[in-house]
């Protein structure tokens, strides 16, 4: 007789102000691959500290039960949230997640829900990523963690960790594909509409084009570079465009921004490319050139740390 199959059991934590979407996501992720199989390859089960109604961050509301005594899961998933403030020195959390290193086989965080797995230690000498608005404020606190905040998510063992909010669903994914491979993974990307499932590398490039908010204090000063790409822009014309030091002007670019003038310029470079490699036939080597990388592999490394897939790889997406 063939071996019935196998159900995960899932656990999705959430708790007072937790992200909707956080929680929501990564759920309708494990929901694919069971609709229509007989056993299921999962059972889900939400959970917060409490029993009862938890409302989020937007003021919806998702049912949960009470966190058991004993943490049974083959998966825990953390959703993240403004209210991680509050929960992760919850020391009856605290407990629960370190029981669940141990007995479960995977342990995942969405955005600031590593800040729950951090408070409990687990993270000390791990891989990991969060939300890129939070990296300064996570760094600080937990210096033991091997932060990685550019990346979509992360796995170091057991522990999984993602970035912010829809990067959870990329998380959900890949942790379908590896428990009932890429094939049924991408037919759940499918059902959930989603462009493709996106690799851990890939950058958190779309939210950190954020440098540029309307009130920002160097809004003018990247209007100014966008329209200069093919030049040099060493942060010495920068911070000459500024009225700045070269010292100062890289200082309070970083710290208002949140990353140095090179890598804004550099995504600043991506956003234009990627734009013309999608909707042009230009050739990858003249659009390196007239976007500021020079040589079309430096343009290559380039798309690959940010967007996990060379320029021709993109280009073909685009088409299909």
């Amino acid at each position: 007789m063939p071996r019935p199959a196998k159900i995960r059991s899932v656990g999705v934590m959430i708790f007072e102000d937790f992200q909707l979407l956080d929680a929501a996501g990564p759920i309708s992720a494990f929901e694919m691959p069971m609709r229509g199989v007989s056993p299921p390859p999962y059972s889900l089960q939400i959970i917060a500290p409490e029993a009862g109604p938890v409302r989020s961050s937007s003021g919806a509301i998702m049912m949960a039960e009470a966190m058991p005594a004993k943490p049974a899961y083959d998966t825990l998933v953390i959703a993240g949230g403004s209210g991680t403030r509050t929960v992760m020195r919850d020391e009856r959390v605290q407990a629960f997640v370190r029981a669940a290193m141990k007995s479960a086989r995977r342990v995942a965080s969405v955005c600031s829900g590593a800040y729950v797995l951090a408070q409990a230690g687990v993270l000390d000498g791990k891989r990991c990523t969060t939300h890129w608005r939070r990296t300064p404020d996570f760094r600080e606190r937990y210096p033991l963690a091997l932060l990685e905040p550019d990346r979509i998510y992360t796995r170091d063992g057991k522990i999984w960790t993602s970035a912010g909010i829809t990067a959870g669903i990329d998380l959900a994914l890949a942790l379908i594909a590896d428990d009932l491979g890429e094939e049924v993974a991408r037919k759940s990307a499918q059902e959930l509409v989603v462009y493709h499932r996106r690799p851990g590398g890939q950058s958190q490039f779309s939210a950190l084009l954020d440098i540029e908010r309307t009130e920002g204090r160097f809004t003018q000063l990247l209007g100014w570079a966008r329209e200069r790409l093919d030049e040099g822009l060493a942060v010495e014309a920068l911070a000459a465009q500024a009225n700045m030091s070269p010292r100062n002007f890289a200082r309070a670019f970083a710290a208002e921004t949140g990353v140095t003038p090179a890598k804004a310029v550099e995504r600043l470079r991506l956003e234009a490319a990627r734009e013309r490699v999608e909707h042009s036939a230009e050739p990858v080597e003249c659009i390196a050139r007239e976007v500021g990388f020079g040589d079309p592999e430096r343009m290559r490394r380039a798309f690959v740390r940010a967007f996990g897939q060379p320029p021709q790889a993109l280009r073909r997406l685009a088409r299909v």
